[in-house]
């Protein structure tokens, strides 16, 4: 039986698994998917061979990655009565319950009914990551009265996207930070989503069912929500020359007060994703200006350096990823969906690591409720 001594809320430092998928540093801001940096990555690969390094293990090779390609671009298509379905959606409802709800009809057309056959487990695989762009990208085009575009096989992951979206191809400036911000979200370690799809997978649940239940835990303002309420926070404030006041107000008010985007529960220092990804942005800004919230985010997180920095707190990638999305366009309750749309190979990385040897979850709890209680009859209760 276990006691209050053995209980560690939230799991915190307690190992779940043993992995090889990805390694974090909080301490160094070290980040490496397989081994490789992800900065590098960031930098120099792409979605699709980042989702192959996760899935797989390894760097594919030039025949590997163009099959793999290959079999993306075949699968990015939906059922049309799929597509029936996310078009009866309401239309005020969330992206990310749409996408929960889709993700989860996907496997209803393309089922997976067992996990025992690896090429079933690997065409679900490719599926899951080639559609998930098209559900996102269907579902906000729908509620606003729009048509659902049928994907371009002729454009890579991210471009492809982004025409689902509006319709139009992306510069090259904006491609390369869609497709760098999906390589920064593709993967971190044991987080909340991924303990839920490995916990859904150990139960031997179809890859639909265990990527839909990541993506319910996902939705939560703690975890990939934060990108949507950094904006929020930013839009607040109104612009970096009001930097200053706003977060003395809020501290005056509430000493406590919780800066969103800044702090991990991880990170000691700042989030290298972060870093990363606003000099990839600065290069998409180059084309046009810096955005207002952009602005107010540099000023917030050097006003916030001074406050937190000491005790370990620094900026984390979604403190920047919001701004980076609203720059190109993406409606801000679109920016989940697109952590989605990015953390499915991770998840799928880790799902199918989950499969080797498996041992379904089952944790202890500690008791603190009463024992040896009488059933009283109804009529006899006060």
């Amino acid at each position: 039986m276990s006691t209050d001594a053995d209980y560690k809320p939230g799991l915190e430092d307690v190992p779940a698994a043993k992995s090889a998928v990805s390694f974090l540093d909080g301490k160094k801001a070290v980040l490496e998917y397989r081994g490789i940096p992800v900065e590098v990555l960031a930098k120099e690969s792409s979605f699709e061979e980042v989702s192959w390094l996760l899935i797989k293990g390894a760097l594919p090779t030039q025949k590997e990655l163009a099959d793999f390609d290959r079999e993306l671009r075949q699968r990015r298509s939906i059922h049309f009565r799929l597509k029936d379905i996310i078009r009866n959606m309401p239309g005020d409802g969330h992206p990310m319950d749409a996408l929960h709800a889709a993700v989860a009809s996907l496997g209803m057309f393309y089922p997976c009914h067992t996990v025992t056959n690896p090429a079933k487990n690997w065409d679900a695989t490719v599926r899951l990551i080639a559609a998930m762009p098209t559900l996102v990208a269907a579902f906000a085009r729908t509620r606003r009265g729009d048509e659902i575009l049928d994907p371009r096989p002729d454009l890579d992951h991210a471009g492809n996207f982004y025409y689902l979206l509006f319709g139009k191809e992306p510069t090259p400036a904006i491609r390369k930070v869609l497709d760098a911000c999906l390589i920064l979200h593709a993967e971190h370690t044991m987080n909340a989503s991924t303990f839920t799809a490995r916990v859904t997978g150990s139960t031997l649940a179809n890859p639909y069912q265990t990527i839909a239940s990541a993506i319910g835990s996902l939705s939560g303002p703690l975890h990939g929500g934060a990108n949507e309420e950094a904006l929020r926070q930013f839009e607040e404030i109104g612009g970096p020359e009001k930097v200053k006041a706003w977060l003395d107000a809020k501290l005056a008010a509430n000493p406590k007060y919780k800066v969103m985007g800044i702090g991990h529960r991880v990170y000691k220092v700042k989030d290298a994703r972060a870093t990363v990804l606003q000099e990839i942005a600065e290069h998409m800004f180059a084309e046009s200006s810096r955005p207002v919230g952009y602005e107010t985010a540099l000023e917030l997180e050097r006003v916030c350096a001074g406050i937190y920095g000491p005790k370990g707190i620094y900026p984390n990638v979604d403190f920047y990823s919001g701004v980076v999305y609203s720059a190109i366009g993406i409606p801000t309750d679109v920016f989940t969906p697109i952590f989605a749309i990015a953390r499915v190979a991770g998840w799928l990385a880790h799902w199918t690591e989950q499969l080797v040897g498996n041992r379904i979850f089952r944790p202890e709890q500690v008791f603190t409720g009463k024992n040896d209680q009488k059933y009283v009859p109804l009529d006899q209760r006060p």
